[in-house]
């Protein structure tokens, strides 16, 4: 089972409640049992989470922001401010990951990130989607072509669902990353590209135990990016599941 310690959940699952409640949405979270969320939009809602993180007992030790598009010194700032330590860019565009030369392009934006981040004490990361899977390269995976052209100080957070949707066979992958995989998004459904399809970790028909199984060093970051019910509900079942009897640490 995985321990309290070890699990986070990606606040764009709530978007919609954050809206309406922010601070009450971070209570049920924390009521729930995390200890830990992964904001997205840090910058914009920096000022509301340094007053409601502690007041909660939450932390954040990673956040998604767009470092390869965005201006990085307010997100650093925001970061620091919150006692963030890790920065990990959550999407590129899809038509990159066609040539492993545009590959290369996305690799070395971020590997200077990763030494201006650093500055700040803060690492940088990569979060993918299911078109770095797609995508296959001289008989590999176009994610596997970034990887081979980081620098040893880029992590990855590898999103096992959408790497499931896109045709990897995801516990050979997080074995062959190894420990640079400090973070993976932990998702269930029906491995299709329709969000609403998405249910609580354990529901679905991702082999999630051996997902885990294959990355015991990697913070369990729960999302869902849509949900047909109501939301928390699938929060805490994933909570529920993970912490439980069912899963491995």
């Amino acid at each position: 089972m995985v321990a309290k310690d070890h699990l986070s959940l990606q606040l764009y699952t709530v978007r919609g409640k954050l809206e309406e409640d922010f601070d009450g949405t971070l209570a049920r979270i924390a009521e729930i049992g995390y200890t830990k969320v992964e904001p997205f939009g840090v910058t914009a809602y920096a000022d509301r989470l340094a007053e409601a993180l502690p007041k909660h007992g939450l932390s954040a030790p990673t956040t998604h922001a767009g470092l390869l598009k965005d201006d990085s010194a307010p997100i650093y700032a925001a970061a620091e401010r919150l006692g963030i330590t890790t920065v990990i860019d959550p999407h590129t565009d899809p038509t990159r990951w066609q040539s492993a030369d545009e590959i290369k392009v996305i690799a070395d934006g971020l590997n200077k990130a990763a030494v201006e981040a650093a500055a700040h004490g803060i690492t940088v990361g990569y979060h993918n989607h299911q078109f770095e899977l797609e995508s296959k390269i001289g008989g590999v995976h176009a994610l596997e072509i970034l990887v081979d052209n980081l620098s040893d100080d880029v992590i990855l957070e590898v999103d096992t669902y959408w790497a499931a949707v896109g045709g990897a066979d995801v516990p050979a992958l997080l074995k062959k990353f190894g420990d640079r995989v400090t973070a993976i998004h932990v998702k269930d459904g029906d491995g299709t590209l329709n969000n609403k399809a998405q249910v609580a970790v354990g529901d679905g028909i991702i082999a999630v135990r051996d997902i885990l199984a294959a990355a015991p060093q990697a913070l369990r970051v729960v999302e869902l990016d849509d949900f047909t019910g109501e939301i928390l509900d699938a929060v805490a079942g994933s909570y529920t599941f993970l912490t439980g009897e069912g899963a491995p640490e």
